[in-house]
């Protein structure tokens, strides 16, 4: 898949205030989550409950958190990069971040990572919660938009143990040549519904819609939402996962957690029989029956392809799933 090289171009990016969910405007807000999901695969949110002193908080212990346990190791890592591309070598392939992955469910890990104080810890378990919760909400809001019943999708993720559900702290730091070396290369992400709380000071996380970057604009307490392929392949390609880069920049150091609220490694993953055909349907003579676009898969299945092929196109991994697809057990 050719990724065009074209700056940033300036649009009106969907940003939804969920105070609005509340009032009399409740429609127009949910338009514009249906029209952000149907056509740019983000949206962010304001006012969505997580409280302002907990964010602050969450960043200011993640950045402190770099400093003090990250940085000089990243900074050999940054020094061997750039030597290896100043000699030529080509390091397109290399990813200009810091990072490191809590998971929450089915079982948390937070216990169990180094260099984290007690503080951190708690902060990151009550964000954690926080987020979840929000996550859910958005479920469920998708699921009013595309008249499947309350509950459809966090069951479709649920798998036998539950979601999966991890947190991936990431720092950005400055690169003296961004054009050497992009801070996150082009992917779609490969799970359910995705929450970031990124750094509001500091840009560079672009998605690709229309065959032009634009950029994700950092808003203060904002959370970005963004749609992964497997809620793709469960709205039979109503919502769309997007190809999304983070590029590097010569000064600041960006912050991103990103907290992926997928389904649980067995869950079963294939279009809602409610939404098979429904895009079709003008085309279809009366009594026709509806397609499934996507096949029916395992989701662990389709991370395995995944690892493999992140940085590629999604198209492929969605046929190769149904090349491979074998009679699943629903019992």
């Amino acid at each position: 898949m050719a990724i065009p090289a074209n700056a940033a171009v300036s649009l009106n990016f969907p940003v939804i205030n969920m105070e609005k969910l509340e009032t009399g405007e409740r429609g127009a807000a949910m338009e514009v989550i249906h029209d952000a999901c149907k056509n740019w695969g983000f949206f962010e949110l304001l006012n969505h409950g997580i409280s302002h002193k907990l964010m602050d908080e969450v960043e200011r212990v993640s950045k402190a958190h770099y400093a003090a346990c990250r940085e000089e190791q990243f900074k050999e890592f940054a020094a061997k990069t750039l030597e290896a591309g100043e000699k030529g070598a080509d390091v397109k392939d290399v990813d200009w971040e810091s990072t490191f992955f809590v998971r929450h469910l089915p079982a948390s890990n937070l216990a169990d990572l180094p260099d984290l104080d007690h503080h951190y810890r708690q902060v990151m378990k009550e964000f954690a919660s926080e987020i979840e919760r929000l996550a859910e909400k958005v479920l469920d809001l998708l699921c009013e938009n595309l008249g499947l019943e309350q509950g459809y999708l966090k069951r479709a993720f649920a798998g036998s143990r539950g979601p999966t559900f991890g947190t991936k702290v990431s720092s950005y730091p400055p690169c003296p040549r961004p054009d050497m070396v992009d801070g996150l290369r082009a992917h779609t992400d490969a799970g359910g519904v995705i929450l970031l709380f990124q750094d509001d000071q500091v840009s560079g996380l672009q998605l690709l819609k229309d065959g032009a970057w634009v950029e994700v604009p950092p808003m203060r307490h904002a959370i970005v939402v963004n749609i992964g392929d497997q809620l793709e392949v469960i709205t039979n390609g109503r919502y769309k996962s997007v190809m999304h880069r983070v590029l590097t920049r010569p000064d600041g150091n960006r912050m991103s957690i990103a907290s992926f609220y997928n389904p649980g490694a067995d869950a079963i993953i294939f279009p809602a029989p409610a939404l098979v055909g429904a895009a079709d349907a003008a085309e279809r003579n009366e009594g026709e029956e509806g397609t499934a676009v996507y096949p029916r898969f395992v989701f662990e299945d389709y991370m395995n392809l995944y690892v493999r092929h992140k940085f590629e196109a999604k198209e492929p991994r969605f046929k190769a799933m149904k090349a491979d697809a074998a009679p699943i057990a629903t019992a």
